[in-house]
């Protein structure tokens, strides 16, 4: 005679499934919250600077500037969408002074609507393209969406390894150690900081972020 309740059963049951694969968000706390800019500083701000429109981080035609959070931090994942138009152009600051270039004073993430005739005729030099350390490592080509579409990226910096995914693509994998030209190194101070803001770095051109996300991490 049987005599196993349904919650026995259940706990058996339960037991021989496989165990749950992590969250793959796990860890990872917002940087905005949808609706203010509060937790961020904005330095060297143009025309209106940033706004928040429709749950995302604006950078209009007539703002721009920086805009750093107020924390600053060492070793972390970065996960974010962004959308921009013809002609699109700001970037992402990691361990970046408030003061300064952040593009030499820290590192800029390059963000760029790549394939705009404007940059084309320019012939831009190859770590000017997106994901690219700017000015230091060049990225991967031609995972950009355009035209209002949104892309997912993800930034990891740990220790002084960097990496950059694009649309589920790696597209920078750096090793700051390897970077040994004395010109490029006195030009970028930066790379040999441990830790500083996150930042956006707009340029005069219409770029919006949602779904900013960080996790620290922990080094032994």
């Amino acid at each position: 005679m049987n005599l196993w309740t349904r919650r026995e059963w259940a706990a058996l049951a339960a037991a021989a499934l496989p165990l749950r694969a992590a969250d793959p968000e796990e860890g990872f706390v917002p940087l905005f919250d949808g609706r203010s800019l509060k937790g961020w500083i904005l330095m060297h701000g143009k025309g209106r600077g940033y706004t928040v429109e429709n749950g995302s981080i604006v950078c209009p035609e007539d703002g721009g500037g920086n805009l750093f959070t107020e924390k600053e931090y060492a070793d972390f994942v970065l996960r974010l969408e962004w959308r921009l138009w013809e002609g699109g152009n700001n970037g992402i600051g990691i361990r970046a002074p408030l003061e300064g270039d952040a593009a030499y004073a820290g590192m800029e993430i390059q963000i760029l609507d790549d394939e705009a005739d404007v940059y084309q005729k320019m012939r831009l030099r190859p770590a000017q393209y997106t994901g690219s350390i700017y000015d230091v490592v060049p990225a991967r080509r031609g995972f950009v969406r355009r035209n209002g579409a949104w892309n997912e990226e993800e930034i990891t910096a740990d220790g002084r390894r960097i990496q950059v995914r694009l649309n589920g693509q790696l597209i920078t994998d750096a090793n700051l150690d390897d970077i040994r030209d004395p010109e490029v190194l006195k030009k970028h101070p930066g790379l040999q900081r441990r830790s500083g803001h996150i930042g956006f770095l707009g340029h005069g051109t219409r770029v919006e972020f949602r779904n900013v996300r960080i996790r620290e991490l922990r080094r032994a």
